[in-house]
């Protein structure tokens, strides 16, 4: 063998394979940075890049210090034969902390996905800044944190979190589209347990300050979570394959050959899914399922404002992003965190050309002066002025109720809803029946001789002018009044009408959320 040739191999063994440092990594039970990637990507596909880079620190003893590749592996893959570009954080190596040089070689994929148009994935396992390097390690998250936000809009970015995340280290997920987290070894937060003892006394562990559970249910950081690596990496592939390489193409088109044995039965299964009465509970996920693409749908964010479902799936093989109120939890109700959560989702999907299917059933924003002080009207003003702002085909089903201003804000036809249709029990009113009553016939419900039988019978004249979809179908608000079993045929012959839907965009630098 040429020497040279026998030096290369010396060196990729060196950088690849270290029995000790892996032999720690799988004792606490993570994996390391390249069997993470080999997961994840297509089998034999991954091209690495500066694998021999060092860095260039030569204080506290770093000089004589020096490990090719520096704490993390980067470069780009296929999935699915798609191109991706990547970075794994390496754990084994100086614990993964973030260097100058580290950054640099994040900031190059970073920079390859969106010039190529190719979607970027960041597995995140780091302690944090080197502190060896002091502010060259802070201006290199930074580097990362503005190529985080070139590339939003541009290419889809995610972040798998599959050890710790610590500090300003946690923006850059933030900033990127999705975020999955693995039960046992995910930990995401700004202020460490011994930094909160010191400053405030309390005791507190990683997990319960900042561990997958946690960023699921309370927070709302993250995406999803599971239990295991492996898992993560399949639902990783599974996300991507509903989004396009970029923001400049269309999602790719799914299969659309199915048992229609099974599509019927879903189709009969509509007609007794949603109970008549307006109070009683029924799963919009459930429903939705139905409609859908059979295997199709992949819900986020099902543990957090569960009020509100938000989901990627498939109509006949077009990838689309779904919302719909949950009667199931606090009746579908609109509040803060659910308006938050659905708001994200909708600028998202507009950004990436998912067509949107809106399902409602919604009794109204959530009343109460915890919701006003939280801010309702500022983060209901984001569901709105995400709608409004959405420029992608939008379909929309009133399943049963659409009171008040939700009504307007659920994709309605008014803020540009492409397709509006209703069911036939469907109700589209200011507010409930007997809330309207009390309020319209306050006095002669008073004065009744049995104010219960008169609220009964005004409430019935109510529900008979305004309980039903006729009233707002006559004045064009709703184009077409179906049978439940006629949804999914429905929505797909109005997909297919409005697919290639093109808007002028006034021009300006951007436009001002009310963040």
């Amino acid at each position: 063998m040429h020497p040279q040739h026998e030096q290369l191999s010396d060196l990729r063994a060196h950088t690849t394979t270290n029995a000790a440092r892996s032999a720690a990594q799988h004792d606490k039970g993570k994996l390391t940075a390249r069997e993470r990637i080999a997961l994840l990507v297509d089998r034999d596909s991954f091209v690495e890049l500066d694998q021999f880079a060092v860095h260039d620190c030569q204080d506290f003893g770093m000089a004589e210090k020096k490990i090719p590749g520096d704490g993390v592996v980067t470069g780009f893959a296929r999935i699915d034969g798609r191109n991706v570009y990547l970075f794994a954080q390496d754990a084994t190596v100086f614990g993964g902390s973030l260097s100058a040089t580290m950054a640099k070689k994040i900031c190059k994929v970073m920079e390859l996905a969106m010039n190529n148009g190719a979607p970027l994935i960041g597995i995140n396992d780091s302690g944090g800044a080197r502190i060896h390097e002091g502010v060259a390690s802070l201006a290199g998250y930074a580097d990362i944190f503005y190529r985080n936000v070139q590339a939003s809009g541009v290419v889809p970015q995610l972040s798998l979190i599959v050890g710790p995340c610590a500090g300003g280290a946690v923006y850059s997920p933030a900033m990127t589209d999705a975020i999955f987290m693995v039960d046992s070894i995910s930990h995401m937060f700004i202020t460490g347990p011994d930094v909160i003892k010191e400053v405030t006394g309390e005791e507190i562990d990683f997990a319960a300050l900042g561990g997958a559970p946690v960023h699921t249910r309370k927070s709302g950081v993250c995406d999803l979570r599971f239990s295991s690596e492996v898992a993560i990496m399949q639902a990783a592939r599974r996300w991507l394959s509903y989004l396009p390489a970029c923001a400049s193409e269309t999602p790719p088109l799914g299969t659309t050959a199915f048992d229609p044995a099974i599509i019927a039965a879903n189709a009969r299964e509509l007609e007794t899914l949603v109970p008549q009465a307006a109070t009683l509970p029924y799963d919009m996920q459930t429903l939705i399922t139905k409609v859908v693409d059979p295997d199709s749908l992949f819900v986020l964010k099902p543990e957090y404002a569960p009020n509100i479902v938000i989901a990627l799936a498939r109509l006949q093989g077009t990838a689309v992003g779904v919302i719909g109120n949950n009667p199931q939890h606090m009746a579908g109700v609109l509040d803060s965190e659910a308006s938050v959560k659905a708001a994200r989702f909708v600028r998202f999907c507009d950004l990436f050309n998912l067509p949107l299917l809106t399902f409602v059933d919604v009794p109204g924003f959530l009343p109460g002066v915890a919701q006003e002080h939280q801010g309702i009207i500022r983060h209901g003003a984001k569901l709105l002025y995400a709608y409004c702002e959405a420029s992608v085909p939008k379909l929309t089903v009133i399943v049963r109720k659409a009171y008040g201003g939700a009504y307007d804000v659920m994709s309605s036809k008014h803020i540009g809803g492409d397709f509006n249709c209703a069911w036939p029990n469907a109700a589209v009113a200011v507010m409930g029946s007997e809330g309207a009553c009390n309020i319209i016939f306050k006095k002669e419900i008073a004065q009744a001789n049995d104010p219960q039988a008169k609220r009964r019978e005004l409430m019935a004249v109510y529900e008979e002018k305004f309980s039903n979809p006729w009233i707002a179908a006559q004045k064009g608000f709703i184009d077409a009044v179906i049978f439940p079993a006629e949804t999914r045929a429905t929505l797909s012959a109005a997909l297919a009408s409005v697919r290639h839907k093109k808007i002028a965009v006034r021009h300006k630098k951007h436009s001002n959320i009310p963040l």
